[in-house]
C-alpha cells in the first residue's frame, strides 16, 4: 500500500473546489489513456459540496460522462431517493447534471428493492465482480480513484472503530447497529478499498483533526479505520487547515493556499 501524501487548502470551500479539480483531471487523464474511468463516491458535507463544485464548473465538459463508472463506497440501507442516501445527494449535486450512462452508475440498493441488507451486499459484491478484469487480480476494480469522507472517530465508509466489518475479507458487508444513523448500512471493506489504484480521503474542520492525526500515525485499523485507507499506486489526505491542525510536523504536508 502506498504512503500517504497530505495536501492542505484553507477552508472547506476552497478544499471542495480544488477536489473537484483534481477528480476531473483524474478522469480525463484514465479516460485519455485507457478508454474508461472509474471513481467511487462518498457522501458528507464536503463530499456532496466537491460534486456540486464539479457540476459548477466548465471544465467538467473535459469529462466524457457516458464512459465513466461510478460506484459508492457506503449507502445508507433505506428507500431509493430518501435524503438520508448518499445516492441521492450524489444525483442532486451533480449526476442529474452531466449525461451519464445509468448502467454505469452502480447504485447499493435499499430495502424498497425487497432485499435485505445482507443480500444487498451480495449483489453490490456480484456487480464488482463482473466488473472486475483479469489484470485487477481479485473480485473488485481497481478503481481509478476512491473517494472518502473521515467522521471525527476516524470512520470511513461505514466502518466504524471497532466493529466486525473491519475484520470481513469480503468486499462488500451489511453493517448493524452504526452508532451513526441510520444503523443499517451496507459499506465496501478495507480489502476492497485497498484494491483502488488511488484512496483519497477529505476532512474538514477541526473536530476531524484527532482523527486526521490518528490515521497518519502508526495506529492499527480496527480501532482507527482511516489507517487502512490507503491505495495500491497513491493515498492523498485532502484536508482543510483546521482539519490538518494536530498532524505532526514530522510527517510534512504539501501546503496550498
Amino acid at each position: 500500500m502506498s504512503v500517504p501524501n497530505i495536501v492542505v487548502h484553507r477552508d472547506a470551500d476552497v478544499l471542495a473546489k480544488a477536489v473537484a479539480a483534481r477528480i476531473i483531471t483524474r478522469v480525463v487523464d484514465a479516460q485519455s489513456a485507457k478508454g474508461s474511468a472509474s471513481i467511487v463516491l462518498t457522501g458528507g458535507t464536503v463530499g456532496t459540496a466537491t460534486l456540486a463544485a464539479i457540476a459548477a464548473t466548465p471544465a467538467r465538459d473535459a469529462v466524457d460522462w457516458r464512459r465513466l463508472d461510478i460506484w459508492w463506497g457506503d449507502e445508507r440501507f433505506v428507500p431509493a431517493g430518501d435524503k438520508e442516501r448518499n445516492e441521492t445527494g450524489a444525483r442532486e449535486a451533480l449526476l442529474d447534471h452531466v449525461d451519464v450512462d445509468p448502467e454505469r452508475v452502480h447504485v447499493m440498493r435499499g430495502p424498497d428493492s425487497g432485499m435485505t441488507a445482507e443480500e444487498s451486499a451480495d449483489a453490490y459484491a456480484a456487480e464488482l465482480r463482473r466488473s472486475a478484469r483479469p489484470e485487477d487480480h481479485g473480485p473488485v476494480p481497481s478503481f481509478d480513484v476512491m473517494l472518502l469522507g473521515m467522521g471525527p472517530d476516524a470512520h470511513v465508509a461505514s466502518l466504524f472503530p471497532g466493529m466486525p466489518a473491519l475484520y470481513d475479507t469480503r468486499p462488500v458487508v451489511a453493517v448493524h447497529g452504526s452508532p451513526k444513523p441510520p444503523p443499517t448500512r451496507i459499506t465496501l471493506t478495507l480489502p476492497a478499498i485497498q484494491s483502488s489504484r488511488e484512496v483519497w480521503v477529505v476532512a474538514a474542520g477541526e473536530e476531524k483533526s484527532g482523527a486526521v492525526r490518528l490515521a497518519l500515525s502508526d495506529s492499527g485499523p480496527v480501532q482507527v479505520p482511516a489507517a487502512g485507507a490507503r491505495g495500491r499506486g497513491r493515498t492523498l489526505f485532502l484536508l482543510d487547515r483546521a482539519a490538518a491542525s494536530k498532524i505532526p510536523p514530522q510527517l510534512g504536508r504539501m501546503a496550498s493556499p
